[in-house]
């Protein structure tokens, strides 16, 4: 490896990572603040700001209240790192790193826009573009769940011990779900690596959004299959969006830490910067889930053919930089699912646990299951012909009711309590 290339994938980390997703997460809190204050019709975060009255000027810099962010970081690092001593040292000190750090390694494999041109040489805006980005995803972020499980049990406290549980319970029930939900995509696209996907959307249309290249049907012949795939691909959309939701602890799903049954949850005993990890970890896991969900089905980078091409023109003397306006358009997609992520949170009640394990287990792992064979059906359809599909989709519609009449009878209803 030279020393060029040692360069450009340590600007990579740098700059993506930490210049990019990193200020996403207080930027995110400041959002939500602001958002949950209009939903409430309350004024949110607007007079922290910078004292100059003090220094003789005439108005403090409050700017919108954007100063919040930092003063919630000074106050996290000065406040006093106390460790109670009832708990197992060595696994409260790990437990905060074992949740944030899996949510920043996941962007890895996250395309955040087309090729920048140096000398006319290439360089992708992705750090590593594996080949398995989808399952080195899962991988990494499944690890999550030990530093929850880890605080609740090392804190040798009743409530996170629960929250603990909880978690670990939610997040093996919504990992099957999430995973399953992403195999009709991968179907569809027959490749495993993000970058290609979404140069694959950007030419052809979004998953989500089939009006352009080959997947209209006016420029191949005719052929309806990405109008007819955008049915299995809405619903694994679906189920997709809301297993994140689920996987990052977020309302309606946040039980694991639902304050008004276990106090703070798995994080009751944590305070100053260790606490603070748990919140960077969740927000970031926000961030990232927002960007595979843009990156999957809304055209990740891309804003159609027309603006990517015109994009890919562009240049500053030998520097073409039309994949930083394509970053900016990814962006600003992730920021607009964000802004869905709190509006969800601020409007949707809390889930019971039994009604949240019984989304998991019996309506999405289904669904999804289901959805596959559905997807896989209407791809291989134009080979099959019309028979033959219709045969199988019969059959599909035959098991899909018998699977929802067991589950209806095997449900037991309680009898009514007389009084």
């Amino acid at each position: 490896m030279d020393l060029v290339t040692l360069l450009v994938i340590l600007a990579k980390v740098v700059g993506l990572t930490f210049v990019v997703v990193l200020p996403l997460v207080p930027i995110s809190v400041y959002f939500e603040r602001r958002f949950s204050a209009i939903i409430q019709d309350r004024v949110g975060p607007n007079r922290v700001g910078i004292p100059l009255t003090l220094l003789g000027a005439k108005k403090d810099f409050s700017f919108f209240g954007l100063v919040q962010p930092m003063a919630d970081g000074l106050k996290l690092f000065l406040k006093e790192d106390f460790t109670p001593s009832h708990v197992n040292k060595a696994f409260y000190w790990l437990a905060p790193a074992l949740t944030v750090v899996p949510a920043l390694v996941t962007v890895c494999v996250v395309p955040f826009g087309s090729d920048i041109i140096v000398n006319g040489i290439g360089y992708k805006l992705v750090i590593a573009d594996l080949d398995i980005g989808p399952l080195f995803v899962f991988a990494i972020s499944s690890l999550s769940v030990y530093g929850i499980t880890l605080a609740g049990w090392s804190s040798n406290s009743k409530f996170p011990f629960i929250g603990g549980v909880r978690s670990t319970a939610q997040m093996i029930s919504y990992e099957i779900a999430l995973g399953l939900s992403v195999v009709p995509v991968l179907l569809y696209y027959g490749d495993l690596n993000l970058s290609n996907i979404v140069e694959q959307q950007s030419v052809n249309g979004w998953l989500l959004l089939p009006l352009w290249g080959n997947s209209a049907p006016w420029n191949n012949g005719g052929d309806y299959t990405a109008w007819i795939f955008w049915i299995p691909a809405m619903i694994a959309f679906v189920i997709f969006t809301t297993s994140v939701f689920a996987e990052t602890n977020r309302m309606p799903f946040d039980l694991p830490e639902c304050e008004t049954e276990l106090v703070g949850g798995y994080h009751t005993e944590y305070s100053s910067m260790k606490f603070a990890m748990f919140f960077m970890g969740e927000y970031a896991a926000m961030v990232i889930g927002s960007s595979l969900v843009v990156t999957l089905f809304l055209g990740g980078w891309s804003l159609g053919p027309w603006f990517d091409t015109w994009a890919a023109g562009l240049k500053i003397g030998s520097v073409g930089i039309g994949g930083l306006l394509n970053m900016s358009v990814f962006m600003a997609k992730v920021v607009a699912f964000i802004l869905f992520f709190i509006l969800v949170r601020w409007t949707v009640p809390r889930f019971r646990y039994d009604q949240l394990m019984r989304l998991g287990w019996v309506i999405f792992f289904e669904a999804a299951l289901i959805n596959v064979f559905l997807a896989a059906l209407v791809i291989a359809a134009p080979q099959f012909g019309t028979l033959a599909t219709a045969a199988g989709l019969a059959l599909l519609a035959i098991v899909t009711g018998t699977l929802v009449w067991v589950l209806k009878v095997s449900e037991k209803k309680s009898a009514p309590i007389s009084i």
